[in-house]
């Protein structure tokens, strides 16, 4: 399948050449030339197939011919080595948990498929691949665990310096090897607005191989779709109307949730979570799409001012505002309001929830005030020990750390701190060699 630029100023490129540049040379974001939905025999028979097989067939169509069936399969399954429990609370509402994988964050499936995506079509080429990815949290100890020793491929991880939790921090900045951590002056669009300005700069693509390893590169976007199939297929013969509230920053999530009902997956209805930074609540509310600046939070994965993904939404819906708004509601919810659903998670049901995950119980409540014959999922998108000193404060109850964040925590923190463009492109070019 080809893939064009959402600007529509690019030529279509293949699978492996959007994943490869990661960005459009006219700045757009890639998307698939077509959606062909699954065919009904599939969703009949879900429950009887393995992940790995409902993976296999959601994917497939995005990937070909440039990944062969036998070499789809292997990635897949090296992909999915971990559970995705759907957790019942009660009859109304569930929570699917994300956070099983090495960096106990939803975006370790995104991370590994895309870098044996990368290894698979670096393995004929002679120069090295440089992964540059900004990160307002977990995206960064993804990847860099995701890539870490693969051959041919250099990763640079720039985050929001004192913006990310402890946790978060440690598992991007102690690995080492092919990793880079930079620790920027600033917020995560920040970081987000150099990745793109390098990737538009000639001085520095005329000498290295970039791509993006953010949710805006297709291999990292589209393996999200899984999760969704995966909840379903534990729901689907007991609930009806299946509604995913999505804690939402960069919206590469729930966007990957967006195709697979094109697909064909029978969601009844999307709600984006959001915590201060509230661009799409309000737009949904105005058909006024205004970027804001970030606003920092305890919920600091969603605090993105400018989501890139949500343009991929309305390429989805043909930027039709009356069928988005069908299909999408979108809450927001202050700090305060997150530490209250964490309580109220570990009071009334004993659950622990990090602070997204908190967000998207919220939404889910509120949404269901108006449509009580659903089931909303919220998407638990890491695990509450990434998040300490917030969680821990809120149930008054020692959280006990899992061995994945034990092998981190006390490693030693190296990242070099950076507060302009300049900066970065300096360090780019010095590691062309």
């Amino acid at each position: 399948m080809n893939f064009y630029s959402l600007n529509k100023q690019a030529p279509e490129v293949s699978f492996k050449e959007a994943v490869i540049k990661g960005l459009a040379s006219d700045k757009g974001l890639y998307f698939p030339t077509s959606i062909k939905p699954l065919p009904n025999s599939f969703f009949e028979s879900i429950g009887d197939l393995s992940y790995e097989e409902i993976a296999f067939e959601a994917i497939q169509q995005f990937v070909t011919p440039e990944i062969s069936k036998d070499e789809l399969k292997r990635m897949i399954f090296e992909t999915l080595s971990f559970d995705f429990p759907v957790v019942t609370l009660d009859k109304n509402i569930s929570s699917l948990e994300l956070f099983h994988g090495p960096t106990m964050a939803f975006k370790d499936v995104g991370a590994r498929f895309m870098s044996r995506c990368l290894r698979l079509f670096n393995s004929e080429e002679k120069n090295d691949i440089t992964v540059l990815v900004a990160t307002s949290g977990d995206t960064g100890g993804a990847v860099a665990n995701g890539f870490i020793g693969v051959e041919g491929v250099k990763v640079i991880i720039l985050y929001p310096m004192g913006k990310v939790s402890k946790v978060q921090e440690k598992q991007l900045t102690t690995l080492g090897q092919n990793i880079t951590a930079l620790e920027v002056d600033g917020f995560f669009d920040d970081c987000q607005d150099m990745v793109k300005k390098a990737f538009l700069d000639r001085q520095i693509t005329d000498h290295i191989q970039l791509t993006s390893a953010n949710s805006i590169n297709v291999a990292r976007w589209l393996p999200q779709m899984f999760y969704f199939f995966f909840a379903y297929k534990q729901l689907y013969k007991n609930h009806k109307k299946i509604v995913f509230s999505v804690p939402s920053g960069n919206f590469g999530n729930i966007c990957a949730g967006f195709m697979a009902q094109k697909l064909g997956l029978p969601i009844h209805h999307f709600i984006a979570a959001n915590n201060s930074n509230q661009v799409v609540t309000d737009y949904l509310e105005t058909e006024n799409y205004q970027p804001k600046p970030t606003v920092p939070t305890i919920s600091n994965a969603m605090d993105v001012g400018n989501p890139s993904n949500f343009i991929r939404i309305q390429e989805i819906f043909k930027n039709e505002f009356s069928n988005l708004k069908a299909h999408l509601s979108s809450s927001s919810f202050s700090d305060d309001s997150t530490i209250d659903g964490i309580k109220e998670l570990y009071n009334d049901y004993n659950y622990i929830a990090d602070p997204h995950g908190a967000i998207g119980f919220l939404a889910a409540k509120e949404y269901q005030q108006k449509h009580p014959d659903t089931h909303c999922v919220f998407l638990e998108t890491a695990h509450p020990s990434k998040f300490l000193e917030t969680v821990e404060k809120a149930i008054q109850t020692k959280v006990e750390l899992p061995s994945q964040i034990k092998a981190v925590i006390d490693k030693e923190k190296k990242s070099t701190q950076i507060s302009t463009y300049d900066e970065l492109k300096s360090i780019l070019l010095n590691k062309r060699s």
